[in-house]
């Protein structure tokens, strides 16, 4: 197939296009930027120049391609609404597009949308009281195509998407353990937190394009429970500090950035087993743990990216 991707050189794009041009797809990339594009020509992809805000760009890349993946999603985080404006109408120009043909249009979305404090499953409604409730709408846009000769579908990524130069969740954990010469965790440190390999999520996204059927909800998760005080503990060991307790005010100041205290604090198990008897996905690849013992988060410029990008969410 030759596929239109939005946020192709994003955190996991990169591996997503490497998957998609290995397996034989002939891949066209959103670029807004000289060096995007040129990310994306390094990729064996081709670039198409725009950005999420020029529809008519999105709506030309969906309509010369024989499916869609949009990952791209940006703004400023600290205006929800225009988040989620700017998400929709991304969605609903590609799956315009694509109305009535029967081919592929795969969003993206995250499992911080669902409830917190039991398993969530595919099949359970998100939460529109969730940390990630702006997640929903884009959501909702992809699948009411399926009701409009689009095969859409939408992947729920782990909030963790682990694997070499991450800059998320846990390389600021580490950031913070290095500042504070101590790793934490909130309470007991009990909650439980999803992740997935980048390099597993991406073979999902392409199983997802290839066929995934209408309407479906699909959890990219490898490991549904990993503890934070499990990935506390690991910090702490390679790091050589001691492992603490934290409450939640304790965690704001700890971590130098609020937001980013209460995704500590989330209790949020999902399961995917679901999507992996849909598709015949079974993940491969080494467990978070595992990667924080032989992966490059504990580099000085781990840190130093993930503390750049957390401060710039505070703001």
């Amino acid at each position: 197939m030759h596929l239109f991707v939005t946020g192709g050189t994003g955190q996991t794009g990169p591996a997503v296009v490497a998957e998609l041009v290995a397996a034989g797809h002939t891949v066209t990339g959103l670029a807004r930027s000289t060096a995007a594009a040129a990310r994306l020509e390094s990729l064996g992809a081709k670039a198409h120049r725009g950005s999420l805000e020029d529809l008519d760009s999105l709506r030309a890349g969906a309509e010369n391609a024989d499916g869609v993946l949009h990952m791209a999603y940006g703004g400023d985080f600290a205006d929800p609404d225009d988040l989620i404006r700017r998400d929709r109408a991304a969605i609903e120009a590609l799956g315009q597009a694509l109305a009535g043909t029967g081919k592929p249009l795969v969003s993206t979305s995250g499992t911080l949308v669902m409830r917190p404090g039991r398993v969530a499953t595919e099949q359970d409604a998100p939460d529109p009281g969730s940390v990630a409730a702006f997640r929903i709408a884009g959501e909702r846009a992809c699948l009411d195509f399926a009701e409009r000769g689009v095969r859409a579908s939408v992947v729920r990524l782990a909030p963790t998407v682990h694997g070499p130069s991450d800059h998320g969740f846990v390389p600021a954990l580490i950031a913070a353990a290095r500042r504070a010469g101590v790793s934490a965790y909130l309470g007991d440190g009990t909650n439980r937190w999803p992740a997935v390999h980048r390099f597993d999520a991406a073979r999902l996204f392409r199983l997802a394009l290839e066929k995934a059927p209408a309407g479906s909800v699909l959890h990219g998760v490898a490991e549904s429970a990993v503890t934070v005080r499990s990935i506390a503990e690991r910090i702490g060991r390679v790091l050589g500090v001691p492992t603490v307790s934290l409450t939640l005010d304790e965690a704001a100041k700890h971590l130098g950035n609020p937001f980013l205290a209460r995704f500590f604090s989330l209790d949020v198990p999902v399961s995917s087993e679901h999507t992996r008897a849909l598709l015949g996905w079974t993940p491969e690849h080494k467990g978070l743990l595992e990667d924080l013992e032989t992966g490059d988060y504990f580099t000085p410029e781990a840190s130093r990216r993930a503390e750049e990008i957390w401060l710039a969410h505070s703001n």
